[in-house]
């Protein structure tokens, strides 16, 4: 079955210039991007991502993470694979969340680290679940950002413009 995933490259990689390497890696596949695009993610953006982690002690570890101020690179690169069993595919491709759990041949084992403050800077975020795909999927593109049709919206008009809104 096709399903859509969302993947985040995360600063840390940015900053080891690890970009190519993952999306070589990815490249592998026989997945499509059906969605990309340079982000600066806002605190609500990594609050709203990593809500699942709110009453952790290093959830502010967290966000300070994604959000770059640990790195210097305020962005990560965002990303929507499309295809047979996408989700599967590129969880293990990514690896275990803890990069010293994961496989050497995988994208964690191979690139990851964990901080001594204990926050994993595992360079990828791979959605877990087909339903966690599509939250992370709508918090973070527009229908009108996606060149394939995933899931209904609706058209409204803001302004002058014509666009789409997930319902």
């Amino acid at each position: 079955m096709k399903e859509a995933v969302l993947v985040l490259i995360k600063p840390d990689a940015l900053q080891k210039s690890l970009t190519g390497n993952i999306l070589s890696r990815i490249s592998s596949t026989d997945l499509e991007i059906i969605g990309a695009k340079v982000v600066k993610v806002s605190r609500e953006l990594a609050e709203a991502h990593y809500a699942h982690l709110k009453d952790k002690p290093f959830f502010e570890d967290v966000i300070d993470y994604i959000c770059g101020n640990q790195h210097g690179k305020h962005k990560v690169i965002a990303l929507v694979y499309y295809g047979e069993n996408a989700v599967s595919q590129l969880r293990t491709l990514a690896g275990a969340t803890n990069p010293e759990e994961a496989d050497p041949t995988t994208i964690r084992g191979a690139y990851g680290r964990i901080t001594t403050k204990g926050v994993y800077e595992n360079v990828i975020h791979v959605s877990d679940s087909v339903e966690s795909a599509e939250r992370e999927i709508k918090m973070w593109f527009s229908p009108d950002e996606l060149i394939v049709d995933l899931y209904p919206s609706r058209t409204m008009v803001e302004g002058t413009r014509v666009i789409r809104i997930w319902e």
